[in-house]
């Protein structure tokens, strides 16, 4: 066996690790795919690459053949989990785009096995350490020192209203308590209204349920129910 035992142990068990730390920060914030799924992603990669190579390193052994490619089947890994990845982005109300940093990390988890089954293992460290900087601390940094636009808070909203009420006067309303406000549909629905947006707001000015009494308390608004995206 080309590969000695505790080269293969020490690989898978470093995949092992690089999925840990990837799926540790999705298991905080209680998504879906988080922890475990990261890591059986980054162990099988590792595994897949491993097999990959050792085929057609004991399969051509001793002859002079360059016609084989050992990254086939690991460039299969990566097309095959971005299906995986794909299964986690979801479309809720307002057009509002969830998961596309879960999947990112799904292909981040896989791409640390790859490197670390060829024996890239200060690649696949350093790979790591950037990723879990990036989407654990960027967005507070940029929240405090990068532009305006970027502290700004993006909610979804709906709110039922009465059927005698002006939903202009309640859009106007609810604008002069946010920053701004999006992708606005109104649905007909039994007595009144059904009113769904996209609000954007700033901590500075108030947070999320100081909005939450101001826009219940506008007349002819019914019921509220606001989500942080």
């Amino acid at each position: 066996m080309i590969v000695e035992i505790g080269v293969l142990i020490l690989k898978l068990s470093l995949a092992a690790v690089a999925g840990l730390i990837l799926g540790l920060e999705r298991e905080t914030k209680h998504k879906a795919l988080g922890l475990k799924t990261c890591v059986v992603i980054a162990i099988a990669s590792c595994l897949l690459t491993i097999v990959s190579i050792e085929f057609t390193l004991n399969l051509y052994e001793g002859t002079i053949f360059t016609g084989a490619d050992p990254m086939r089947l690991a460039s299969q890994i990566v097309t095959g989990v971005g299906f995986l990845g794909a299964g986690v982005i979801l479309r809720r109300d307002s057009n509002v785009i969830s998961g596309l940093t879960t999947a990112a990390i799904v292909w981040a988890a896989s791409g640390s096995g790859i490197g670390i089954g060829l024996g890239y293992y200060l690649e696949v460290a350093v790979s790591v350490t950037l990723i879990s900087l990036t989407v654990s601390f960027l967005p507070f940094v940029m929240r405090k020192i990068g532009p305006s636009s970027l502290k700004e808070q993006k909610v979804s909203l709906s709110a039922s209203l009465d059927s005698t009420v002006l939903i202009d006067t309640v859009v106007k309303e609810i604008e002069a308590l946010v920053i701004s406000i999006e992708n606005v549909k109104i649905k007909g629905i039994d007595n009144g209204h059904r009113l769904d947006m996209l609000c954007f707001i700033d901590d500075e000015k108030g947070n999320i349920y100081s909005r939450y009494d101001k826009i219940r308390k506008i007349t002819g608004v019914n019921q509220v129910e606001i989500t942080k995206v």
